[in-house]
């Protein structure tokens, strides 16, 4: 394909001239080798306003910044992963400490599940049965891990309100303090109303902690590293979950109170390494930009980074720059970008969960709330109960503990191997992939449910779904766990994340009451009695989330955040995202490398 002729520098580029330049015109017009398609969009939109004519009109800052701006994210784009490990380890640290405490979250969460099958803990807080046993009633195992998503639900809005005004630190530091406090009711409950308490009341910092970790990471990493520590968000889940299992698997022996008290402790021993961290930590530079400190995010930047080896002043150009586009799209009035009072601050960094609904941002915060509504449905919940597959294969307990560390233990293992895939295949069609293998093995599990099987013959089917279930969980952990963290930081505005990550945890949270209850029912013997059948259904909602992400979701790898904002501004279609995004730089729309064979300053967005 011959390239596109270059624009001459005392004329406007096309993008500047066409506000409504689509995604389909680009995609003809590039398809077809020559401008004529490219020109008939011209043509038909001539008499329209000119965006970048108008950004620069509304913001006469912007000019002043354009240049560092320009250059710091010309300098981020030519950073390799070996590179950015170079000039950013302080921030690679960082972000993993802060991520630590979703570790803590899912070790928190599956004590009490794996709780459930302890001796000790049954008898201490169970009802006796005919048989003389002890067991938790049904109603309660459903009601403590609901009562905890709904204290995370209360966690997650004051996070949105509270991140915005004293700081993800901050907010990170008060919601360890409280959970602190609150793990006293776990450690000396003496029954089940204490421990429906203690989960209310926990789940209120862990709410904090499932939305802050992801923002951070994404503040503090450049292009090249994004996905590989945004990713490890999901690795955090997964060792915390492996953590917790391999805890109380070491007191199956021990016959006494201790057994589940011991691992309720714990959680202080591994929570104030990471407080003292949090304190000592630097506050992402964003949030200072938002705040209209730049004297403070330099700092930041500064504890973030290899002393000399990153332009700071060039990096702060870019984030203040990046912030005022951001504001001017989404309709907010914008002030001087080198304001410093405490109530223009204020001003200019509040914004409300009413603007995740407005403008490209409607488009964006249902991108997040799909996104991670599919974890929850696409089958996670059949995968978590692989312990009742477990039992009805014949395994004693202690062995059914060992067989869920193994798959943990090979949940970590894909989580690691998705570092490879990611940069090389993609955020979408890796997402993609997944649902589509995740649809085979549910169908694969559902079939093998709902075959007619001998009383002989149940055991090797129940060893059957536990192997596709095994399965499952490899391709999930490889696929649909890592990469849903990366899009999560990536689809919302870099001012409207926090809020957009609530709202989208949020609807996570309420999927999962609704999934959580379904599950039980689906396998119980004494209610639905689907079994394996249940695959069906599962397939069923990861094809149906399939389907949406095959028309909604766009690609967004290696894209800075001003990129992203620009190509949801233009409302690129999903499938068209990085083919308009490519034909648009080449005709100097957001040209990195072309903005200065191109007009230079002509167009106050050009470069970008």
């Amino acid at each position: 394909m011959d390239p596109d002729p270059p624009i001459p520098p005392q004329e406007p580029c096309a993008a500047c001239r066409n506000p409504d330049y689509s995604a389909t015109s680009v995609s003809q017009s590039h398809h077809s080798g020559s401008n004529e398609g490219m020109d008939k969009s011209m043509a038909a939109a001539s008499s329209q306003a000119d965006l970048f004519s108008d950004l620069s009109a509304a913001l006469p800052d912007l000019q002043l910044l354009g240049s560092g701006a320009r250059a710091a994210t010309q300098a981020e784009q030519r950073i390799t992963f070996l590179n950015g490990c170079r000039l950013y380890p302080k921030a690679m640290a960082w972000s993993m400490l802060v991520s630590s405490t979703l570790a803590m979250v899912g070790f928190d969460i599956l004590l009490t599940f794996n709780f459930f099958s302890l001796p000790p803990f049954k008898q201490k807080y169970g009802e006796r049965l005919r048989n003389g046993e002890f067991d938790i009633p049904a109603r309660w195992q459903f009601g403590l891990p609901s009562a905890a998503a709904a204290g995370e639900i209360v966690g997650l809005l004051f996070n949105g309100i509270l991140a915005d005004r004293i700081g993800y630190r901050g907010t990170m530091a008060v919601a360890l303090v409280a959970l602190f406090l609150f793990l006293f009711l776990f450690f000396f409950a003496v029954n089940l109303q204490m421990l429906l308490a203690a989960e209310i009341l926990c789940g209120i910092p862990w709410g904090v902690f499932q939305t802050l970790s992801i923002n951070y990471a994404a503040e503090v990493m450049p292009v090249a590293l994004r996905a590989y520590l945004l990713s490890n968000v999901n690795l955090c889940w997964v060792g915390g979950q492996l953590l917790a299992t391999g805890v109380v698997r070491a007191f199956l022996t021990m016959d006494s109170e201790w057994s589940y008290r011991i691992p309720y402790a714990l959680q202080w021993a591994l929570g104030v390494p990471i407080f003292i961290g949090i304190l000592l930590a630097p506050e992402s530079p964003w949030w200072w930009i938002r705040h209209h400190h730049p004297a403070a995010a330099r700092q930041s930047l500064r504890r973030l980074t290899k002393r000399g080896t990153v332009d700071l002043d060039e990096a702060i150009s870019m984030m203040q720059h990046t912030n005022e586009v951001e504001k001017y799209l989404t309709g907010n009035d914008t002030t001087t970008i080198t304001t410093t009072t405490t109530a223009a601050a204020a001003a200019a960094a509040t914004v409300s969960y009413l603007d995740c609904f407005r403008r490209t941002d409607l488009r964006r915060t249902e991108l997040a709330c799909l996104v991670w509504v599919t974890q929850q449905v696409c089958g996670t919940s059949l995968a978590g109960w692989s312990s009742y597959f477990f039992e009805q294969a014949g395994l004693h307990t202690t062995n059914a503990f060992n067989f869920t560390i193994g798959t943990f233990a090979l949940a970590v293992v894909a989580c690691i191997l998705s570092w490879f895939l990611l940069p090389r295949v993609g955020r979408r069609r890796l997402y993609l992939a997944g649902l589509s293998a995740l649809c085979a093995v549910l169908l694969a599990a559902g079939g093998v449910g709902a075959a007619s099987a001998s009383a002989s013959a149940s055991r090797t089917q129940s060893w059957t779904l536990v192997a596709l279930l095994i399965l499952f969980t490899f391709i999930y952990n490889l696929t649909i766990g890592p990469v849903c963290y990366v899009l999560l930081a990536e689809l919302p505005s870099t001012r409207l994340r926090v809020k957009t990550l609530v709202l989208a945890r949020v609807a996570y949270n309420l999927a999962g009451l609704l999934i959580n209850w379904m599950t039980p029912q689906m396998l119980s013997p004494a209610a639905w009695n689907w079994k394996g059948r249940a695959g069906f259904f599962f397939a069923g909602c990861s094809f149906c989330c399939l389907v949406y992400c095959y028309w909604r979701l766009p690609e967004t790898r290696g894209l800075s955040y001003l990129e992203i904002d620009i190509l949801f501004e233009k409302r690129a279609k999903a499938g068209k995202f990085r083919e308009l995004q490519a034909a648009l730089e080449s005709r100097g729309y957001f040209s990195l490398r072309g903005q200065g064979e191109q007009g230079g300053d002509q167009c106050a967005f050009r470069g970008y």
